[in-house]
């Protein structure tokens, strides 16, 4: 545990030196890192009591609190060419590879033709505040580990080149054929910001920043799943006595994850995708950035055997 903590520190260090020596224009890693502590993102609560067999002369049963609360998991990049993530130091993972060295879109000088495809590479790369954010939260009581690790690349687009630059195959899946399946926003409420699949990095949207978030969040429910037709690795978490992980991301469903705004604007609140605000800001040069927070509960282990919790 100490050694973990250690290393925990020196990334924290090495990557606040690091953010400082970049340009204040761009995301550099102080500002994800200090965006960790949020108390508005975390939402932490008391939601309940684990109880637990403790046996050594003889056998007795004792409580811990359970607790619930979000962890920022993962920083999701969202921008036009290829190799210009907007996080400064982790844009060199995204480099143009063979098969996948272009970007930018398809737009002309005429808003009113500007309804054709828009193409946005995204990586998934974990939270590098890990530290700061443990920190942060030990002021409200025990907390739990979130998935992610830092600076972690488990999605990169240009390493997924057929899934995410040519829709295969889930160009032909149910999702993407019928209208109203897995979409982001709703007909009914006339916010409508796009269809989740396929989960490429195509879509029809006028608005960037709109079109930006439709592929930060088909990004993040593939990382959040296993299995996928895609090239990444899955930001997941294992169940133990205990401990109840982060499941799969659901596109406007708050209680499996939201967004924190990072870039072209730094936000302390989260949302999911659509939210509330009526205009949004637009990155001059197509470049977005989310931090993933998603939902975690766990509780203290006070035993040998986990008997059960109740509460949320």
């Amino acid at each position: 545990m100490k050694l973990y903590k250690s290393n925990q520190l020196r990334i924290a260090i090495i990557a606040t030196i690091i953010g400082f020596t970049n340009s204040a224009q761009a995301l550099d890693t102080a500002t994800v890192t200090t965006s960790a502590m949020s108390p508005d993102c975390v939402e932490y609560r008391v939601v309940g009591i684990c109880y637990w067999l403790l046996c050594g002369y003889g056998c007795k049963v004792k409580t811990s609190v359970k607790v619930k609360h979000y962890v920022p998991d993962a920083v999701v990049t969202s921008y036009i060419s290829t190799g210009d993530s907007p996080w400064t130091e982790t844009a060199s993972i995204g480099s143009p590879i063979f098969g996948a060295e272009g970007g930018g879109e398809g737009v002309t000088s005429q808003s009113n033709e500007n309804n054709v495809a828009k193409f946005k590479n995204v990586d998934v790369i974990g939270h590098p505040g890990a530290f700061v954010f443990n920190n942060f939260v030990s002021n409200f009581g025990y907390s739990c580990s979130g998935a992610g690790t830092p600076f972690y690349p488990y999605f990169i687009s240009t390493l997924d080149t057929v899934g995410w630059r040519y829709n295969v195959p889930e160009i032909a899946y149910p999702e993407s054929l019928v209208p109203g399946m897995r979409e982001v926003g709703a007909r009914t409420s006339l916010d409508l910001w796009g269809n989740l699949y396929p989960r490429g990095g195509f879509t029809h949207q006028a608005d960037d920043y709109k079109g930006a978030a439709i592929a930060a969040q088909r990004a993040g429910d593939i990382v959040t799943r296993r299995g996928q037709p895609h090239v990444y690795i899955p930001l997941l978490a294992r169940a133990k006595q205990g401990y109840w992980p982060a499941g799969a991301l659901k596109e406007t469903d708050k209680s499996t994850g939201k967004w924190q705004e990072l870039t072209p604007s730094k936000s302390n609140s989260c949302n999911v995708f659509p939210d509330s605000k009526l205009t949004h800001d637009q990155a001059e040069d197509g470049a977005y950035a989310w931090a993933l927070w998603r939902p975690y509960s766990c509780c203290k282990q006070r035993g040998q055997v986990f008997l059960g919790s109740i509460g949320s």
